[in-house]
């Protein structure tokens, strides 16, 4: 059977539109990927149904193609981005006259699956800082990374970006770019400021390359910049290292730094301001954590619960 195919006026048409987000909107590189497999995928599926233009597709080719996502085992929100990429993509062809109608419309958007998101104790994450070697130069690096992570949220992406200038150490600051290429400036407590400041002294002249200058903080064994997948990779040795069997990734960190400091009193508001989110019912979901935390340790220890 032979595999179904993008024509060359879809093609352009797609490529088009991620240069437009590329050049026009500013859109980093995670995100114009992310747009162009939504995307791809919705005109591969057109191939399928022998739709050979964008302004042959209706309403019910939509739903029905949000129909097949959900059959074919698509998560709730994977099938939301599915729906904001289409509906950006068709509002940018109505925009320049390629079609006569958006049929993205009357299409509405399904709602968020609310999932919890993973959060370790405060415990856990004292055996998770404990694991790297402090002797050795990556451990150090290590060690330093985790616990800006987990003192300040940052996102694994904010957290390799950051360079030898977004350091105010002195202040017990730190200033990130975040989504949106919205700058936020940051607390970073004493523990990690006494990890970094060691790292920096200790072991980062060793990691940096003699042949480039490298600002950025975070180095790999090369000299250059540690990537997201090397957090990851690192991360997963050190949660078994600890012996901690929930699924870890480098987000639970910001997860367990808001649920933390929720916790102990901190307002949503400055949780929010922290983060870097847009909207504060994003960082609502950190209120469910907290209540459902509250929950857990009444049933365990209320002798009449």
């Amino acid at each position: 059977m032979t595999e179904p195919t993008i024509n060359q006026t879809m093609q352009d048409q797609l490529a088009d539109y991620l240069h437009f987000l590329r050049v026009e909107r500013g859109l980093v590189a995670n995100s114009i990927k992310s747009y162009r497999q939504d995307l791809t995928e919705f005109c591969l599926y057109l191939a399928t149904q022998k739709i050979d233009s964008l302004a042959q597709v209706d309403r019910y080719v939509i739903l029905n193609y949000l129909q097949v996502l959900d059959e074919g085992g698509k998560s709730r929100n994977t099938i939301i981005h599915a729906v904001s990429s289409l509906r950006k993509f068709f509002q940018y062809l109505a925009q320049r006259h390629q079609i006569d109608r958006d049929p993205m419309l009357k299409i509405d958007t399904p709602k968020r699956a609310q999932h919890l998101p993973q959060v370790l104790s405060a415990h856990e994450v004292e055996r998770l800082l404990a694991v790297p070697d402090l002797s050795t130069p990556l451990g150090l690096r290590d060690r330093a990374l985790l616990e800006v992570m987990y003192a300040t949220g940052l996102r694994v992406s904010e957290a390799i970006g950051l360079k030898l200038d977004d350091l105010h150490l002195d202040l017990g600051l730190i200033q990130t770019i975040g989504k949106g290429d919205k700058e936020r400036i940051i607390p970073i407590g004493d523990v990690a400021i006494d990890f970094v400041t060691r790292y920096l002294k200790d072991a980062r002249p060793k990691l940096a390359s003699p042949k480039r200058r490298n600002t950025f903080i975070f180095l790999n064994n090369h000299g250059g910049q540690l990537t997201r997948q090397g957090v990851w990779k690192n991360l997963k040795a050190s949660v078994k290292a600890a012996g901690i069997e929930k699924n870890v990734t480098p987000h639970t960190l910001r997860h367990s730094f808001a649920t933390h400091i929720l916790e102990n009193g901190a307002d949503l508001r400055v949780v929010q301001e922290l983060l870097g989110h847009a909207d504060i019912s994003t960082t609502q979901i950190y209120t469910h954590i907290t209540k459902k935390r509250l929950a857990e340790v009444y049933q365990k220890y209320h002798p009449r619960a």
